[in-house]
């Protein structure tokens, strides 16, 4: 149990209700909401309640990130669940799916039990655990989805590995079917772009660093959107960054298929050119592509052919990331700035507020079948507070995480989440 809360005077978001307004949130003492909206503050204030004047502090279903890589088990030097737990929290974050790139891999029930009961005992958000969808990650024999499921898995991916094997992939994606699985996987052809460190193009010539072509994503894309619509699986594009990615989804909906796409706020963020001069804080995968494509995948985001944004957290440390540019390992931390890179895309008037709200929390939701995403009456209290224009600068002294490898470093942002909840519980407070 929790002390009832009312928020007041704030301006309401919630895409899953399509609201917009100026109005109060009530929860109670479970946890749960009992209104929101203007005509909550005619319900009168819980016996004992915890009452915060807002003063048109934006409150918005709290955010769900949809692809977090953690360290726990295996590599806690570079993140724990309970390190990445407050790190989500402080970027307004309520849920993340974890990946189960781990040592062990995620592909088995003791595993997901481990990863929920230690969220459960040491998490300040809901954490989800995914599952391996091959066991070892290997791509060669899948994993017994029905039994995951049954133990709490939301999804099942391959990770940062491309699975070659159509038939494998077509099994799986057809047992997945069956028991109304999420398919998630990442469009990375590994002979492709077996030796791409950047896009390519005429910066990594410049440069003198080898290319990955974007067809190293559009082929794999392509044939896993061919495979989903063959076995009716539910599939979801872990992350697309080149407009070409972004026609196939619309036409692989347009022919039936059951599909969805998430990008990382990296590849609407930054492009090529801030890799600069060999900075390895910006080598991602897929790499980050040129301007021109980051605009067009700005526009898809906010047409809705990509669904959701993820911060793609991958947290490295010096071993592995203050390397030359080619032999350092990709991935950024992200978790803290999603929410602030994103709102860029609303201060410059490209991706309006309800549809960036949307893509962070209530879609993924829906996608996964997450008990978050919305401020409806009956739901979870889960609640992210944010100054929209609060200016902040991304120090490395102030980060959460237990690494530091961030683009966004000195980055300067405006707006910022000023109080996380969950469950009605403060979990995050400037």
């Amino acid at each position: 149990m929790t002390t009832p809360l009312v928020l007041k005077n704030a301006r309401i978001v919630d895409p899953s209700r399509n609201l917009d307004e100026t109005g109060t949130i009530i929860v109670g003492a479970d946890g749960v909401i009992l209104a929101a909206g203007r005509d909550a503050q005619n319900q009168g204030v819980p016996d004992g309640a915890a009452v915060r004047e807002c003063n048109g502090l934006l409150a918005v279903p709290g955010l769900i990130d949809a692809r977090v890589f953690v360290g726990e088990p295996g590599a806690e030097h570079r993140e724990t669940i309970e390190s990445a737990s407050r790190a989500a929290a402080a970027g307004g974050v309520t849920s993340f799916i974890m990946m189960p790139d781990t040592d062990p891999v995620l592909d088995d029930i003791a595993l997901i039990e481990f990863v929920k009961k230690t969220a459960r005992d040491k998490a300040l958000v809901n954490v989800h655990p995914a599952a391996a969808l091959t066991r070892g990650l290997k791509g060669e024999e899948m994993t017994e989805i029905g039994l995951l499921s049954q133990a709490g898995a939301v999804a099942f991916t391959n990770g940062r590995h491309c699975l070659a094997d159509t038939q494998v992939l077509r099994r799986a994606m057809t047992y997945a079917r069956e028991f109304g699985a999420v398919v998630a996987l990442e469009a990375r052809d590994p002979y492709l772009a077996v030796n791409g460190v950047m896009n390519e193009g005429l910066f990594a010539s410049w440069l003198g660093l080898s290319g990955a072509p974007k067809e190293a994503e559009l082929l794999p894309l392509e044939r896993d959107l061919r495979i989903a619509q063959l076995t009716g699986a539910n599939y979801h594009a872990a992350k697309i960054s080149v407009p070409e990615s972004a026609e196939a989804m619309r036409l692989a909906r347009q022919r039936g298929a059951n599909a969805t796409c998430a990008i990382s706020i990296n590849h609407l963020s930054l492009n090529e050119n801030d890799v600069g001069e060999y900075r390895s804080f910006f080598k991602l995968s897929p790499p980050l592509r040129t301007e021109d494509d980051r605009q067009a995948m700005v526009d898809a985001l906010a047409d809705g052919t990509i669904d959701i944004i993820v911060s793609s957290h991958d947290p490295q440390d010096v071993d592995t990331k203050r390397l030359p540019f080619a032999d350092a390992a990709d991935g950024a931390i992200g978790l803290e700035t999603m929410l602030a890179a994103a709102l860029r895309l609303h201060h410059a008037g490209r991706v309006p507020l309800m549809r960036l709200i949307d893509a962070l929390s209530t879609r993924p939701a829906e996608i996964f079948g997450l008990p978050a995403g919305t401020l409806k009456p009956g739901a979870k209290a889960d609640i992210a507070l944010i100054d929209l224009d609060e200016p902040w600068l991304m120090s490395k002294d102030t980060i959460v995480s237990r690494s530091k490898n961030t683009p966004f470093e000195d980055a300067r942002f405006s707006g910022r989440a000023v109080a996380t909840y969950v469950a009605g519980r403060l979990v995050h407070q400037l």
